[in-house]
């Protein structure tokens, strides 16, 4: 298919898919294996530049948005999910900078995510606050020009590899889901310390990690747009990163049908290539179905969002204003909607073509040392982090219910 990628996004995908054949794809079962973080394929992606293909040149980013994100996290994910995360993770912590970070916040923090240079975590799950967000338990205290930090959060992926991180917090838990904040924190600062390191069945070379905050302090101007706002800032952020989820779990399915589609083509059964069975051929053919339909919706919600997204945050960087902000006086709408749905979509879509392939692939496919079994076990968790996909089905039916309500107020007044 055609998706009238500029030569930009097309440099972008060529990069990203020279790293993946050539660096990662002879590594990633041993990372899989040792769960060792990927430090020098790391510096790979730095010397590339893929960590800021999606921020403004402003704060030595390539200029691009949501659509150049998911075109390299899709590239890198056909050879390594758990590789690839890596700069998903720290775009999902630039990214709520970038939206509801004030121009010396921007200045401060981006130019280093979008080199590299220091990677990037984002947390609110807690051991007892998972897709209820509004019961967590760790609170931040204003004391003077500082905020005291306690609590525990978990599930935060890059762990100790990151050094910036975009953190929740309750400032005035009496007020519930309107009295959660969130902070800039970084790496080093006293009081906060890492904890359990997780055991994951995916995603493996990435590491997750508990994060502990005990009297720690940090300055109240590391306070994320204003205070009982922070799950503006989480939904806010979660409706531009949710395609990230989407464009990784796309590149799961695809790189397991790549591997697949070679596999039964020299495999034979009966003095003929497995792929030349009928049934063979019906199950791929499904494959290649779903994985094109997610590309196709993924791409058009991406381009769509960038229309809103650029210019917006070109306006806020003119006038010293919020990125946040600018979308809101240029108009742009919420796109909490088509976010959950290419985020239900391709992570269903990769959950459903990895099982498939294992199956084609049959014995071989579910062993460890072909890497179908690898790719079925990374896809698991795209149905689940940033909200899991009955999460995503609530926000598309109420959204769905807000738009019909909406249209009918509009006729009654026209009538």
């Amino acid at each position: 298919m055609d998706y009238e990628l500029t030569e930009t996004q097309l440099d972008i995908i060529n990069l990203a898919g020279e790293i993946a054949d050539k660096k990662i794809k002879p590594v990633r079962a041993k990372y899989d294996a040792s769960e060792e973080f990927p430090w020098e394929i790391i510096e790979e992606m730095r010397k590339a530049d893929l960590f800021g293909v999606y921020l403004p040149e402003e704060y030595g980013g390539l200029g691009g948005a949501n659509l150049e994100l998911i075109l390299m996290s899709e590239r890198l994910s056909q050879a390594c999910a758990g590789i690839g995360l890596s700069a998903l993770t720290s775009s999902l912590c630039a990214i709520p900078i970038l939206l509801f970070g004030n121009p010396d916040q921007r200045k401060r923090y981006l130019p280093d995510l979008a080199s590299g240079k220091k990677l990037g975590s984002f947390c609110i799950t807690e051991p007892a606050s998972g897709s209820d967000a509004t019961s967590m338990g760790a609170t931040a205290t204003l004391e003077g020009d500082h905020y005291v930090l306690n609590g525990v959060k978990n599930f935060c992926s890059g762990g100790k590899t990151s050094e910036t991180y975009v953190v929740f917090f309750s400032t005035n838990p009496s007020k519930g889901p309107r009295g959660i904040s969130a902070f800039i924190i970084e790496k080093g600062t006293p009081g906060f310390s890492f904890g359990k390191k997780e055991e994951k069945m995916g995603i493996r070379c990435n590491p997750t990690y508990e994060l502990v905050f005990e009297n720690c302090q940090i300055p109240k101007e590391n306070l994320l747009y204003k205070e009982g706002r922070g799950l503006h800032v989480a939904q806010g952020t979660f409706d531009l990163s949710r395609p990230g989820v989407a464009a990784q779990a796309l590149g799961i399915a695809q790189g397991a049908l790549n591997e697949t589609i070679e596999y039964t083509r020299q495999r034979k059964q009966f003095g003929v290539p497995v792929s030349s069975f009928q049934a063979m051929q019906h199950m791929l053919a499904d494959c290649a179905t779903q994985i094109e339909a997610s590309r196709a919706l993924l791409y058009s919600v991406a381009k769509a969002m960038d229309k809103d997204v650029i210019p917006a945050t070109q306006k806020a960087i003119k006038e010293g204003i919020l990125v946040y902000d600018a979308m809101k006086k240029l108009g742009a709408k919420r796109w909490t909607k088509e976010s959950a749905m290419v985020k239900v979509f391709c992570s269903d879509t990769a959950m459903k073509v990895t099982t498939d392939c294992v199956q084609m692939c049959g014995g071989i496919g579910y062993m460890r040392d072909f890497p179908v079994e690898k790719f079925m076990r990374d896809a698991k968790i795209t149905q689940i982090y940033e909200g899991t996909n009955q999460v995503q089905r609530n926000e598309i039916g109420m959204m769905l219910i807000k738009e019909a309500a909406s249209a009918a107020r509009r006729e009654a007044v026209a009538a």
